[in-house]
């Protein structure tokens, strides 16, 4: 993703979905992209524009490009899917109340592995608008397509954000030797020029509590992680890493795909 033309919100009214939008105008700033608002409802006809057009003047000044609204009675990730089919999106922004169980999971995280294109999770109680440390989170294996990295080179070059790299190793064995860390390596250098700071390597069975504690000690404003379950050149993942950094994340989680 080169350019970011149009970003759609999944909108339902509801506290996180206001967050969601308060952090897509923040992220938009003054450029001219355009918001579309995705409302799921039974019955389409029976929706009136009235709340749509309430959000639409309160954002004007803020805004470009003045928002627009699609109502949809199909599921919101059929919806999704079909825009993003039609080429009509480039970005999804979306809140989510989030979930600390570790069984289970969340219609966000769901929307973000059915969802072939990026996906910007943000959880409530996001106070201060800020992307100026980014880190992404990678494994042991090389990635396959090197040019998602081009959506978070766009990111970093939006917010002249730093992308810190981040390995967890959960197992015995030795960690950026082999041949896919260093064509992992030559990669991220390649597509993230200057804003790439530097991969770190840290001890912890629990991957996720080790990303959480290096979050915390970092100042990470965002994570950024790419989900295996859409890979075709090697076996597909269920996505189990992405969603629980998506429902457990207290910062906002981009989905790289």
């Amino acid at each position: 993703m080169e350019n970011i033309s149009t970003i759609l919100v999944p909108f339902d009214f509801s506290e996180s979905a206001n967050q969601a939008l308060e952090y897509t105008v923040d992220y938009i700033g003054d450029s001219k992209i355009k918001i579309v608002l995705v409302h799921i409802a039974p019955d389409p006809n029976s929706v009136k524009d009235e709340g749509f057009k309430v959000l639409n003047e309160k954002y004007a000044r803020n805004l470009k490009i003045p928002m627009e609204w699609l109502v949809s009675k199909n599921s919101l990730a059929e919806t999704i899917v079909e825009i993003q089919n039609n080429k009509k999106a480039d970005l999804v922004i979306m809140g989510t109340s989030g979930s600390k169980n570790k069984i289970g999971t969340t219609n966000t995280a769901e929307l973000v592995l059915a969802t072939d294109c990026p996906v910007i999770v943000v959880p409530k109680n996001i106070e201060n608008f800020s992307i100026k440390n980014i880190s992404l989170v990678l494994g042991v294996n090389e990635i396959e397509d090197t040019s998602v990295l081009a959506t978070l080179l766009n990111v970093t070059k939006r917010f002249n954000a730093k992308v810190h790299v981040l390995t967890v190793q959960n197992e015995p064995g030795t960690y950026g030797y082999s041949k896919a860390d260093e064509k992992n390596e030559n990669a991220l250098m390649y597509y993230l020029e200057d804003f790439y700071a530097e991969h770190t390597f840290i001890e912890n069975q629990d991957i996720l509590e080790g990303i959480f504690s290096y979050v915390d000690s970092h100042s990470i404003d965002m994570i950024a992680v790419m989900p295996r379950n859409h890979t075709s050149k090697s076996a597909p993942s269920k996505g189990l890493l992405t969603k629980e950094l998506t429902m457990r994340s207290a910062v906002p989680v981009l989905a790289l795909d």
